[in-house]
């Protein structure tokens, strides 16, 4: 946003100074990105007087001068038509730089005569592009700055421009007034009054204006009315020097007066040539495929629900964004309709993104302009028009209403040195809030109508601090509640996803991060791939979808590895997968995959092959480290992507999964070009009860001083029974006094018959009162046996 300083006393009565000026700006939070001071640069150049000019004995068109300076008389070579004895002049002495032709002068000759300096011309000094001669001015001493001179006599052509950045969330300070309300509330001056003009029509306006059902939510209110008999020609020397000075080029008074309400008011405009519009102007959604040149000389093709102004004989705007070329305006327009409207400021941003415009009217609309100051920017531009142009005005035809947009907020004096930690006096709370604009009933503040960014109490905070200026604020210590050692920061599942790191790398893992995105075959393979988790706008054709799991990301890092020479790996991963696109829809799992052999080839031959038990036993490793229970069972139906008969589900019960394991499919790996073979397993810490002791020590240690005794059964069982079912079987026997049950021998064949198996298992007695007796431990041999064989249905081998 840039403005001069001249424009900003239009609306602001003070006497600060320019760098005070600026450095409230940025103290206010409209941060100056930078000053451009015409002054700056002419303060070296002083005034003289040509006491005698000469013809140059060797030169028609120049001229030998004698110029009386503050440092005497000195000679100066000169070719402007107009320089003569007796006029004061703009001197540029050796040493000074001459920005206009980019030199720094010395002392020179020019054709044989010494020339000491030369006298300007305003293209010289960047004033204007006149060169037709040196400057002469009216009045002045020898010796004075001729930027003072400036200062007093023409300040327009010192006027400072001022650049400031504006946050979204400000839209109000895309107007000079807007900017000069906050320095004004800062204390830095006064507040102009504005007129508020009403011109009176004089006809019925022949163009009337409708919106569209269902574009009401796109356009609030349209308003306009027509100007006749106007004469459109250049802008007054006043606003064509505003507009130059902020970088807009000056076309006619007619445009000139809606880019000046642009800046000045946060107000964008748009006027018609009203002899080019046929029939009335109608504000509706474009079907899709509609076409228009814009004032840019583009052309736009628009997308079905677009909103767009057309007339009978089709679209002439993109609505609060540009006006078309067809109906602007031009030297020879005569009869102009002026147009206000409140557009969506979320559509306005949709569809400019979509054509690719950046103009004035779209930054302001789709950050928000004040509704309520519709009806009365007819009225102020009108005003200007007829002022600069003539005519007269028809009466304003209005389309829709301004949106409600009135809140108030409870103001709480108390909140200021709570929330920001200043104490402010409660009357000071409530000028500031006033000099903002802000209505004061009570102890209820009432938003200004141009200002959406103030939502809630802790805005009307923010305000009265930002005002009185946030580097009043000093850091104070804040009082030790208690000494001791503090409370961890980390919750539970922080603390597990530590744990699950550290032990895997204990273990011989490398720690991978993969992309939470893969591509929809991978991402099929293991469960998702549907709409559900498909991105909108991916970044690549790889990476479509979010992962259900993070087992393709470590065996797409595995095929890399493996095209690279290295064969034998063991990866891990802690990170989200994703079950779904909703929030909720994803979970937090720990997974490792063993590829290759153990370790390298030896003679020895102590390397072999990767299996399912190298995956079970680091996925217990790994739940005992994170708390899990020692009885976990180990059942079947793990997913898809594992081998359906060399797998497992560590389970507490059949729905507390806690983690799988085993050897990944065979087509898995051909689909992800992994070489096997490749085992791999799945942690979920979050399955994991927690502990229902959280101290930091540990529990007393149970030591047992009686003997414990083992006992060696072989059952023969039908060849599909799992051996689980046995040990489990066997445990139940007496959950107190056994220990443990473990699997030592398989036999198949033989004289056991076709489909029988023999399973061989050491069940550990432990007694924790009294040595046991030999008739004790057969009873419970017993026991064990009659559990075992209603559980398998098999029979004690003999």
């Amino acid at each position: 946003m840039k403005f001069t300083l001249s424009w900003l006393k239009r609306h602001l009565d003070t006497s600060a100074t320019l760098d005070e000026i600026t450095e409230a700006l940025t103290d206010l939070g409209l941060e100056v990105e930078g000053v451009t001071d015409p002054a700056a640069k002419l303060r070296g150049f002083t005034l003289a007087k040509v006491t005698s000019a000469e013809q140059h004995p060797d030169a028609d068109r120049l001229r030998v001068c004698m110029v009386q300076t503050n440092e005497g008389e000195r000679q100066i070579v000169c070719g402007a038509p107009n320089a003569r004895a007796g006029i004061t002049v703009v001197l540029a002495k050796p040493g000074d730089y001459v920005p206009g032709i980019d030199v720094t002068l010395s002392v020179g000759k020019i054709r044989g005569v010494e020339s000491h300096g030369m006298m300007a011309s305003e293209r010289e000094l960047e004033l204007s592009e006149e060169h037709d001669g040196i400057i002469e001015l009216p009045s002045g001493e020898v010796g004075d700055s001729f930027a003072d001179w400036l200062a007093q006599n023409t300040p327009e052509k010192v006027d400072p421009v001022i650049e400031i950045a504006i946050t979204p969330n400000r839209p109000d300070a895309l107007g000079v007034r807007g900017i000069a309300r906050d320095l004004a509330a800062r204390g830095l001056g006064v507040m102009r009054p504005v007129e508020t003009p009403t011109v009176a029509g004089q006809f019925p306006s022949p163009i009337t204006v409708t919106i569209d059902d269902d574009t009401r939510d796109g356009c609030h209110v349209f308003a306009g009315r027509l100007i006749r008999g106007v004469k459109n020609g250049p802008s007054p020397k006043w606003l064509q020097d505003q507009l130059r000075a902020i970088g807009l080029r000056p076309i006619s008074a007619l445009v000139d007066v809606t880019n000046f309400f642009t800046y000045d008011r946060n107000r964008p405009l748009h006027v018609f040539d009203a002899d080019k519009v046929q029939g009335h102007l109608r504000v509706h959604r474009a079907q899709g495929g509609e076409t228009l040149v814009g004032l840019d000389e583009k052309q736009y093709t628009f997308s079905a629900g677009q909103v767009v102004i057309s007339d009978d004989k089709g679209v002439e705007s993109i609505g609060g964004i540009m006006g078309g070329l067809n109906t602007g305006c031009t030297e020879d327009t005569v009869n102009v309709f002026l147009e206000a409207a409140v557009w969506d400021t979320v559509q306005i941003a949709r569809t400019g993104r979509a054509l690719k415009i950046n103009s004035d009217a779209r930054y302001r609309n789709e950050r928000g302009i004040d509704p309520v100051y519709n009806a009365q920017a007819i009225e102020d531009a009108t005003a200007m028009i007829l002022d600069l142009c003539g005519g007269e005005a028809s009466d304003v035809v209005t389309a829709g209403a301004v949106p409600d947009v009135a809140r108030a907020y409870r103001l709480e004096h108390a909140r200021v040195s709570s929330l920001v930690g200043m104490d402010i006096p409660e009357a000071q709370q409530r000028a500031t809030l006033q000099a903002l604009g802000f209505e004061l009933q009570g102890d209820m503040a009432h938003v200004p109508t141009w200002r959406p960014d103030v939502l809630g109490q802790a805005d009307l905070v923010e305000e009265v601090a930002r005002v009185a200026s946030l580097t009043r604020l000093q850091g104070k210590p804040l009082p030790r509640a208690h000494v001791g050692v503090p409370k961890p920061v980390m919750t539970s599942s922080q603390k597990r996803e530590q744990i699950a790191r550290r032990t895997a790398a204990a273990l011989g893992y490398n720690e991978c991060i993969t992309y939470s995105f893969i591509d929809r075959a991978s991402a099929t393979l293991f469960g998702g791939g549907d709409d559900a988790t498909m991105l909108a706008n991916p970044i690549s054709s790889e990476m479509s979808h979010m992962r259900p799991d993070l087992l393709p990301g470590l065996l797409q890092a595995a095929a890399r590895n493996q095209a690279r020479g290295i064969m034998d790996l063991a990866l891990f991963e802690v990170g989200p997968a994703f079950s779904g696109g909703e929030p909720g829809q994803q979970h937090q799992a720990v997974t490792g995959v063993l590829v290759g052999r153990t370790g390298p080839k030896d003679v020895h031959g102590a390397a072999r092959a990767v299996d399912l038990f190298d995956a079970k036993a680091d996925a217990q490793a790994i739940l005992s480290a994170l708390g899990a229970p020692d009885k976990a069972q180990v059942l079947r139906n793990g997913p898809a992507w594992f081998h359906p008969g060399r797998h497992g589900v560590i389970c507490l019960g059949p729905k507390k999964q806690l983690a799988v394991f085993g050897e990944v499919h065979p087509k898995v790996l051909r689909a992800m070009d992994v070489k096997g073979p490749a085992v791999a397993f799945t942690l979920w810490p979050a399955e994991i009860p927690e502990a229902r002791n959280t101290s930091a020590s540990r529990g007393a240690l149970t030591l047992h001083d009686l003997q414990a005794v083992e006992r060696d059964f072989a059952f023969v069982v039908d060849r599909g029974v799992e051996a689980l079912t046995l040990v489990n079987a066997a445990a139940g026997a007496d959950k107190a006094l056994i220990e443990s049950v473990r699997v030592f021998d398989e036999f198949i064949g033989g004289s056991l018959g076709e489909g029988k198996k023999s399973l061989a298992i050491t069940v550990r007695l432990q007694p924790t009162d009294k040595t046991l007796k030999e008739a004790e431990i057969e009873a419970v041999s017993q026991k064990i046996v009659e559990k075992v064989s209603k559980a398998t249905g098999g029979t004690l081998r003999v």
